[in-house]
């Protein structure tokens, strides 16, 4: 019979103590885990039909290890993943000893997140928490991480004589001395020298960014220039990687005058910088040079990630100002305006998350690039940590040059204002969709008053800004918009070049008031390629006439070579 029982109360710790829980446990898992087991001790009906389950499984396990052993052929009673190819060498397949070790796992795997799933009395929030850290602790257990079960990585040892367990004692050296599990070789790339190449000049340089403006290719440039909002979480050469690659060198291409922000990486003196400081000497700052050198009253505003948040919040901004025409129109690339479902960095941005980066931040009056790169990396953990461990150490391997990656791992810093105050007001009370509800540069904000033409590129896999989290704003502005969903996710999908031989596609149209997003994709046929060549379409008419170029001016003359300084901090 079941029985219903209270959970016994907490005590109130004292703060040393309450301190000492934090370090140990900043996201407050143990009073779920309690909650979990106290749970489960008021239902044994169900505790006994989750430990039956178990029982089951694990009798499979030995019926299947002992026909293996007496040469039955591999029948996967628990199959792994599709997508999951930590155990895609032959040797787990035809070797009934390694078999064994992995059928065990994913059987274990498999009945503890099922068995998490099917806790009475756990809400959704806890149920996702416990789910992601269970999935954390369960990816760092995989027999593949350990030595004496990877059967490639003893094979190599074996084969190379013990030299690739040297090779990967000096990669897990040199990677300590970092900080960070390389994701790419750090001697292939140099910044200004391979990447980051188009020509331009450094033209305003002031205490949050630089401002660089790229040399034209054409005889003459569209008089409208476009102004690039990079996201200040990342260093913006990921839309100037190489010249095959590089959006800005592109768009030069194509007789446009491209500007771009390329941030200050801030440390701890700037603490105090506010996210009206970087509306008002970053964003607004740039408007204006631009507006200044190139004679044109209003720009092309583009806006990526973050930088796109920043977009929007200066669009709803100046409307409010009445100012609006300072814009000729605006790109929003992979922006969030709704975090009502940000998508799998949720888990980190509940209250005990928050106040745990904001501990950290206080500490040092910033957040470090690589303790956000490192959350990231946690959302996949598989490809992205333990890859790079079994391949780097394990394997004794160097890893492969990937300029995108090289750039993810060129991480930047976040002043402690201004990040909290976007953690806070952006992610956890998600003001910036609530009309009026955020006040930025004294102003404000309401996402209804832009009448700005809007061009927005959101991609298919995203899971840092989830499409269908993006395509909210096409429901609140007051402008036209065209949206574009690009294939592949949050950087390939943008950086993302024409090429005869690209396998991607995109789809874009007119979403109307009241249109679900999956009925407008659903109504909408996908265009092989890039996005790029309609992108500049939907541009052109907007531009104004050709003019001649001019690289700086008498009020912002040319300071030095881009890629600048800032951006090798």
């Amino acid at each position: 019979m079941q029985r219903d029982a209270q959970a016994p109360q907490q005590d109130v710790r004292p703060p040393l103590i309450e301190e000492l829980y934090r370090a140990i446990d900043p996201f407050e898992l143990g009073p779920i885990v309690g909650k979990a087991q106290w749970s489960w001790l008021s239902h044994p009906k169900e505790w006994v039909g989750a430990i039956s389950n178990w029982q089951n499984d694990a009798m499979r396990w030995q019926a299947q290890s002992l026909r293996r052993f007496l040469g039955d052929v591999d029948n996967d009673e628990f199959p792994a993943n599709p997508s999951d190819d930590r155990f895609a060498d032959t040797a787990w397949q035809n070797n009934p000893s390694w078999d064994m070790i992995k059928e065990w796992y994913l059987f274990n795997t498999r009945w503890l997140q099922d068995t998490l799933y099917a806790t009475p009395n756990l809400d959704d929030k806890e149920r996702s928490l416990s789910a992601f850290w269970l999935r954390q602790w369960l990816n760092a257990l995989a027999p593949t991480n350990y030595l004496p079960f990877n059967p490639r990585a003893l094979e190599k040892a074996r084969e190379t004589g013990g030299e690739s367990l040297l090779n990967g004692l000096r990669n897990l050296l040199r990677d300590m001395e970092h900080g960070e599990i390389a994701m790419t070789d750090r001697d292939a790339f140099q910044v200004g020298g391979n990447l980051a190449t188009t020509p331009g000049a450094v033209v305003y340089r002031g205490h949050l960014l630089e401002v660089l403006h790229y040399q034209a290719v054409t005889d003459k440039v569209y008089e409208v220039p476009i102004v690039i909002v990079s996201p200040w979480i990342n260093k913006y050469y990921v839309l100037d990687l190489d010249a095959k690659k590089s959006l800005v060198r592109w768009l030069t291409e194509q007789g446009f005058s491209v500007f771009i922000t390329s941030w200050k990486n801030p440390l701890e003196d700037a603490r105090d910088l506010t996210f009206d400081d970087y509306l008002h000497d970053g964003i607004d700052r740039i408007v204006e040079v631009a507006g200044k050198i190139s004679g044109s009253p209003s720009v092309h505003l583009v806006g990526y990630c973050i930088g796109g948040t920043l977009t929007a919040t200066y669009l709803a901004w100046l409307a409010a100002r009445k100012h609006a025409d300072k814009v000729a129109s605006a790109t929003l690339l992979t922006t969030l305006t709704d975090f009502s479902r940000p998508g799998d960095i949720e888990v980190f941005l509940g209250e005990e998350g928050l106040d745990f980066v904001e501990r950290k931040m206080e500490q040092r009056g910033y957040l470090d690039g690589k303790d956000m790169a490192g959350s990231f990396r946690m959302l996949r953990a598989n490809s992205l940590i333990w890859n790079y461990w079994i391949n780097n150490y394990l394997l004794g391997e160097t890893p492969r040059a990937f300029d995108i990656l090289y750039w993810n791992m060129d991480t930047t810093r976040m002043p402690q204002q201004m990040h909290s105050f976007y953690l806070r007001e952006f992610y956890y009370h998600n003001n910036l969709c609530k009309p009026d509800a955020l006040v930025v540069g004294g102003e404000p904000i309401d996402l209804a008053r832009i009448h700005t033409p809007l061009f927005m590129v959101s991609t298919e896999e995203d899971h840092i800004a989830p499409w269908k989290q993006t395509w909210q704003l096409t429901q609140r502005v007051s402008g036209p918009v065209t949206f574009t969903l690009s294939s592949s996710g949050h950087i390939l999908g943008i950086v993302n070049p024409p090429s005869p031989t690209s396998k991607r596609k995109y789809w874009q149209g007119t979403p109307q008031k009241g249109q679900s997003s999956d009925y407008w994709l659903g109504h909408h046929e996908a265009h092989p390629g890039s996005w790029w060549p309609s992108w500049v379409e939907w541009l052109a008419p907007k531009s104004g006439d050709k003019v001649a170029f001019k690289l700086d001016s008498k009020h912002y003359p040319k300071l030095g070579e881009a890629p600048g300084t800032y951006v090798l901090e």
